[in-house]
């Protein structure tokens, strides 16, 4: 199957690793996280938010609110002209324009209310929450909070997004029966796709607000929650600030290139793709360099102050006005189709060539993390000696400020993971490769100057109960410093829902669960007690969980056990993506050794297994997350029931490598188009609820998230839509249970009416449309043709009645005819050479 990146991931590997600089469900859908009353201890109920500022930050908190089906009034400064609400509108607007999208459908942007400070303060009395999201001026909020004080309800809770301000500074500026109401809420930028959020209380701030609004951000906003102190950058924008500050130093001792840096510090690392130099030109170079000011003039007494400071190259790059990716021009510049990259001494542009050494490419590649750094310790290269001195520096100083910015090392680890895409945070990575051996390491390069501080490592890094354990991370917690004890995860009952959540280096396994049948294919388990322990889970084993004809006869196998000894099933991954479709490694060398009837068994058995899960006698539940392209959007839409985490892109995408969907895909298309109208307008042509689905088809289109594959179609109203991946088997175990429990019972095959030769004309009309209007490719038309004559049932008239074995049987037909087709086995080889669609 063609592998479409999601938004997601481009954003991760493009921009996660600085991407905190710029910090500062719909009606007719069920939405799990809306059920807050049906929690572990949930009383707290948010029925609407207002977000204080309707810049970059602010607007994509709203958005992602709506995303969650959570009401936002949107305020902004009055306009001087037309509008009084003119800025918070423009930035509603904006909101649909941007990629990657921060709304799961334009749609929702309705669900969020523009306002301005001087009419509408009196929209405050219906919030729950207030979030303050304007510039990082100190006095500007304050003043803020003088004017908005007077019209929040006492229940509210008010929070400031700043990125580093103080936050009890902020709370000063509110009346005294508020400031107990008051914290920071710090979402990384853009807050759709990065899961960290840092919570920041005051001394004054209750501890059951702090309980009760993480866990709104846990369940329903998805989010990751590190508690952070009220310190400067807190958390997140501390370390990894830190840590690109390094970067700058180390590649200018060692004399690397910027693109060379880059490569030394992204995907090989554990971190973006992006690497370091690249981010700061997305980022913007103004914004880094305000950053790295505030850590200059807030932190004076910080051991590591002397490399705060605005690199040299970035001051004169800003003098001018090569801001970056914004302006054209940074530490990269691109003429035509060349990437040009600043060459420092030179003061100009040449070409972006260097390469990574062999040698050091090797050693990045060992898999074993204490052979890994050792021998980057030990090498005379200068690459592996500045990807040293880089990860020396991040253990040094998080060592040094663990107990001044988070009572545990977790949360440090967690905040580099969730909000700027590191692989594992700095102590993960110390401990993995040996805590006690490393620490000696860092001690000596601290002894003979190659640190950038002499501060010395705090002495719970070399003694006691951290060295004895060889790590801050053990099965009885996570090192505080402060309280010099390893401190259990959060028991808040939010915590409890979430299962098969990561671990960090040196804790234990959550999971727990009790194995009932397992092969290399497949594993079927159950959940321990106290979850439900009468529905079976059928997880895969399989790269990118694709199907091969193991997983599907591991799939038969599954509904097998579940119908003789379970009351429910449910299909679901521990981690994504759900099912990137049909294995066509497996597949090609049956075709290249039998032809296209030797493939004809496997499809067969493939539409027989959609079939049986249709079909089967207890309920089966899909639980998405992540991608389901192709087979596995043809085998969540043959299950009974789906939830879906918010991030889930769904789509039927054989088209981009020249095949029909051929796993009962069109079948189902077809069946649910005659089941919508029925439905809704059973007078309304059958071609008009078609007709999505064939261009959706036609055009390889995936969703964008989970609603909006509810608006093309691939998930129902019925189907429940998570917001925090961690619930999804949760819910889906719970949902399937409460299926089999309420009498749920297998649907009845029935024959449905279809559009036949009629409907085809019209579809071929509007595809030739969009061959001749250059949208679609020759060969995209001669697929696309397949696709419109299959979903309509073949050479039969309009409204013919057919059942589900004549349209499988068609749609074996056309693909296995486009399998033999030179054109879509150019396209299948290059999607397995390069994981990029061929359009010839």
């Amino acid at each position: 199957m063609p592998t479409h990146q999601s938004a997601r991931e481009a954003v991760a590997s493009a921009t996660a690793s600085a991407i905190s600089f710029i910090s500062s469900h719909t009606a007719g859908g069920k939405t799990a996280s809306s059920d807050a009353a049906a929690r572990p201890g949930a009383s707290f109920h948010l029925r609407k938010v207002a977000v204080c500022g309707a810049g970059v930050m602010g607007a994509q908190i709203a958005a992602h609110c709506v995303n969650a089906g959570v009401p936002v009034v949107l305020f902004d400064l009055p306009s001087k002209e037309g509008d009084k609400s003119g800025i918070a509108k423009r930035a509603i607007a904006q909101l649909k324009k941007l990629n990657p999208a921060p709304l799961g459908t334009p749609q929702l942007a309705e669900l969020i209310t523009p306002a301005n400070y001087a009419d509408d303060l009196n929209l405050l009395a219906d919030c729950d929450l207030i979030i303050e999201a304007i510039a990082e001026r100190l006095d500007w909020k304050r003043d803020l909070y003088h004017q908005l004080a007077p019209a929040i309800k006492p229940q509210a809770i008010i929070a400031s997004n700043t990125s580093g301000l103080s936050i009890t500074a902020l709370s000063q500026a509110l009346p005294e029966q508020l400031r107990h109401r008051f914290c920071g809420v710090h979402f990384f930028n853009p807050p759709r796709y990065m899961p960290l959020v840092e919570l920041i209380p005051t001394a004054d701030t209750e501890p059951a607000l702090l309980d009760d609004l993480e866990t709104f951000l846990v369940s329903q906003l998805g989010k990751g929650v590190v508690r952070a102190k009220d310190t400067p950058n807190f958390v997140g924008n501390r370390i990894g600030v830190f840590g690109i500050l390094s970067v700058f130093a180390q590649a200018e001792k060692f004399g690397l290139p910027y693109d060379l840096v880059d490569e030394l510090t992204g995907k090989r690392l554990g971190r973006a793709k992006s690497g370091t130099f690249r981010t700061a030109d997305v980022v913007g170079l103004d914004t880094l360099a305000h950053v790295v000011r505030t850590m200059q003039d807030q932190l004076p007494d910080d051991p590591f102050h002397a490399h705060f400071g605005v690199p040299p190259v970035v001051a004169a790059l800003i003098e001018k006005g090569a801001l970056g990716q914004k302006t054209g021009a940074g530490f990269y510049r691109k003429e035509g189709k060349a990437i040009l990259r600043l060459d420092p001494a030179k003061g100009e542009y040449v070409p972006a060539d260097s390469t990574i050494d062999e040698g050091v490419a090797a050693i990045l590649a060992e898999r074993d993390p204490a052979k890994r750094l050792k021998a980057l310790r030990e090498s005379d290269h200068p690459q592996a000696q500045f990807v040293w001195a880089v990860l020396r520096d991040g253990f040094h100083y998080s060592a040094v400020h663990l107990a001044d910015i988070a009572d545990t090392a977790r949360q440090v680890d967690q905040a580099m993971a969730w909000g700027f895409g590191h692989a594992q945070g700095p102590f993960e990575i110390w401990q993995s490769a040996g805590w006690c051996e490393v620490a000696g390491w860092i001690a000596e390069d601290i002894k003979a100057g190659k640190a950038l501080s002499s501060a010395p490592l705090p002495g719970w890094v070399t003694r006691g109960p951290v060295w004895d354990a060889q790590g801050v991370q053990t099965a009885e917690g996570s090192w505080n410093p402060r309280t010099q004890k390893f401190q259990p995860r959060s028991d808040l009952p939010v915590y409890g829902r979430q299962i098969a959540a990561p671990r960090l280096v040196g804790e234990p396994d959550s999971l727990n669960d009790t194995v009932v049948f397992e092969n290399e294919a497949v594993k079927c388990w159950t959940l321990p007690a106290p979850h439900p322990q009468e529905v079976l889970i059928l997880s895969f084993k399989s790269k990118m969980h694709t199907l091969g004809p193991d997983v599907v006869r591991g799939i038969a196998r599954a509904v097998d056990l579940a119908e003789a000894s379970f009351k429910a099933l449910v299909i679901g991954q521990l981690s994504e993506p759900f099912s990137a479709g049909a294995d066509l490694k497996a597949m090609l060398p049956v075709f290249a050794a039998g032809g296209a009837a030797a493939v004809e068994p496997i499809e067969r058995e493939m539409q027989d297994m959609v079939l049986r899960l249709r079909y089967a006698q207890v309920p089966v539940v899909a639980a998405l997350a992540g991608m389901a392209l192709g087979g596995g959007c043809e085998l969540s839409v043959h299950c009974a029931r789906r939830v879906a985490h918010f991030e889930t892109y769904i789509g039927l995408v054989e088209a981009g490598i020249g095949l029909v969907p051929g796993a009962g895909g069109l079948t189902y298309c077809a069946r649910r188009a005659a089941e919508l109208q029925a439905e809704g307008a059973p007078d309304a042509p059958l071609l008009a609820f078609l007709k999505k689905f064939a261009l959706a088809v036609a055009s390889a289109q995936v969703s964008r998230s989970a609603l909006d594959a509810r608006q093309i179609g691939y998930l129902q109203a019925s189907d429940t839509v998570v917001m925090n991946r961690y619930e999804l088997l949760y819910v889906a175990v719970r949902e399937a249970q409460a299926m089999a429990e309420s009498g749920w019972r297998a649907p009845i095959p029935r024959t449905f009416p279809v559009a036949g030769r009629d409907g085809t004309a019209t579809l071929k009309a509007q595809l030739l449309n969009m061959k001749v209007g250059g949208y679609i490719s020759d060969y995209d038309f001669v697929v696309a043709e397949k696709v419109a004559h299959v979903m309509c049932g073949g050479d039969v008239d309009p409204g013919s009645l057919v059942d589900e074995a004549w349209m499988l049987a068609l749609e074996r037909e056309a693909f296995l005819g486009l399998l033999t087709q030179a054109k879509t086995q150019e396209r299948i080889a290059g999607i397995l050479k390069t994981g990029k669609p061929v359009r010839n």
